[in-house]
């Protein structure tokens, strides 16, 4: 939360700053949503509620579909693009159905809301051999962080699992004899995820010459360490995937979401039917993974421009 949004929060009427703490409170111990998540809808609540206030609410009795309207509109004014309003539409809704079912409210005035549905744009993606430069990045490495920094490329390309999945695996969910990630996903949905022989050759040497250099007793069963040998941060693995891309030349600026969209769309280039790259993903409805078969398509559709004679 930014310091302009702290202080809209810190300035709201009292019966606006008590709902938000219930909105909050409910997302966190209802919901079981990931603390990023949890921040994005309570952000955008604030700025909603900021919003009612500067047109006189004060309670949320007074927020109407006009006053939703209004705050959507002066986004759009502000520059707001067609995919953050959305999202800042979803988010009002989430709450003024929060507001309904608490009995705060005594009906939801956002089922009435409509917003423009987002653009989905293509991701970028590494091309097969960019991707093979990246993981082999660390090639040689034999210091602790380079160990561990070779197991994050590794994994989060050849599993195509989450950062925060990747930091939050122990020790014992790593089955090396089936070479399997067990890893706990969105909505704390647990799935197994395999992976290959380059990064049980990383983790092999990360667990006998690099966790042990970096460990202390306060290390718990984290599989990936920090220098001061807590378990890592998902800011430092992006951090780890950011400089090893920007060492490939050619190849588009990705963080480890990037490694994920890659790994996915070279499993479906590879034949991978698109049910077993949902599994894989820990997609809960088919329709988000089938942005992957717009990727794979535009990529035939590339080929064809220049291979064909008469493209």
């Amino acid at each position: 939360m930014t310091a302009r949004t702290a202080d809209a929060r810190a300035a709201l009427p009292p019966a606006l700053a008590a709902a938000l703490e219930g909105y909050e409170q409910a997302l966190r111990e209802e919901r079981d949503l990931s603390e990023h998540t949890v921040r994005g809808y309570v952000t955008d609540a604030v700025r909603l509620l900021d919003h009612l206030a500067r047109r006189g609410g004060t309670t949320v009795g007074e927020l109407d579909l006009a006053a939703l309207r209004s705050w959507l509109a002066q986004g759009r004014a502000r520059g707001a693009g067609r995919a953050t309003t959305a999202r800042r539409a979803a988010a009002a809704r989430s709450f003024t159905a929060w507001l309904r079912r608490s009995g705060a409210t005594s009906e939801d005035v956002g089922l009435r809301l409509v917003s423009p549905k987002a653009h989905r744009t293509l991701p970028d993606v590494l091309a097969p051999d960019q991707a093979r430069a990246v993981v082999e990045s660390t090639a040689g490495a034999d210091d602790p962080v380079g160990l561990r920094d070779a197991v994050v490329l590794e994994l989060l390309y050849a599993s195509g699992i989450r950062v925060s999945e990747l930091v939050g695996l122990d020790v014992d969910d790593v089955d090396r004899g089936r070479r399997l990630l067990r890893v706990l996903g969105k909505g704390r949905k647990e799935r197994s995820v395999p992976y290959g022989a380059p990064a049980e050759q990383a983790l092999d040497a990360w667990l006998v010459r690099g966790r042990p250099a970096l460990a202390t007793p306060g290390s718990g069963p984290a599989l990936l360490l920090g220098l001061r040998g807590r378990r890592l941060d998902a800011r430092e693995a992006r951090r780890t995937v950011h400089a090893a891309v920007a060492a490939v030349p050619g190849a588009p600026d990705v963080g480890p979401h990037g490694l994920r969209h890659s790994a996915a769309t070279h499993v479906l280039e590879g034949g991978a039917d698109l049910r077993s790259v949902q599994e894989l993903l820990g997609h809960a409805s088919l329709a988000t993974t089938q942005i992957y078969t717009h990727v794979t398509v535009e990529r035939l559709r590339a080929v064809h421009a220049q291979a064909h004679p008469r493209a």
